[in-house]
């Protein structure tokens, strides 16, 4: 192996590398490639929530997969960060049974409140705002999503309180 080879492999962390090498046991050896997702997220984790080119190049290495490869996977899936983002990521639901139940006052409170657009970060780096398409909730629209809990039948009182709940 090259030296440029294992210098890339040493971008992973301990941490990362074993969290990986646990989750590709569900694959047989010659599918490792298959733990990509995974790695990715592990490896996003670590990380403060997003993903720079040298992690990204480090997974495909790690993984023995061409780097396009990752790097089409960690484009396509909005899962993934591809720039800092703030400590609480914020999706809000904007699909139709939000939008019919109120969702566009939760966007223009938490704009006004946060002072961001949608895709930006907020001064401090405490909260990025993203809206997404769905996140599977309609019958507590309007919604969102931070971190993995959800928030349902949204208000901006409750709003209020749920931000000033996060550290």
């Amino acid at each position: 192996m090259s030296d440029m080879s294992e210098t890339k492999k040493n971008r992973l962390s301990g941490v990362v590398r074993a969290q990986i090498d646990q989750w590709m046991t569900r694959y047989p050896a010659e599918q490792k490639r298959s733990a990509v997702i995974a790695a990715l997220t592990f490896a996003q984790e670590e990380n403060k929530g997003w993903l720079s080119e040298e992690l990204m190049e480090a997974v495909a290495e790690y993984l023995d997969m061409p780097r396009i490869a990752v790097f089409e996977v960690a484009t396509f899936y909005t899962l993934f960060n591809l720039k800092p983002v703030g400590r609480h990521i914020i999706n809000v639901c904007t699909n139709i049974s939000c939008m019919l139940c109120g969702c566009d006052k939760i966007v223009e409170h938490l704009q006004t409140k946060l002072q961001v657009q949608f895709n930006e970060t907020t001064q401090d780096g405490k909260f990025t705002l993203r809206e997404v398409e769905c996140l599977a909730a309609c019958a507590g629209a309007p919604m969102f999503q931070i971190g993995k809990k959800y928030y349902e039948y949204l208000t901006p009182q409750k709003v209020d309180a749920i931000l000033e709940e996060l550290e």
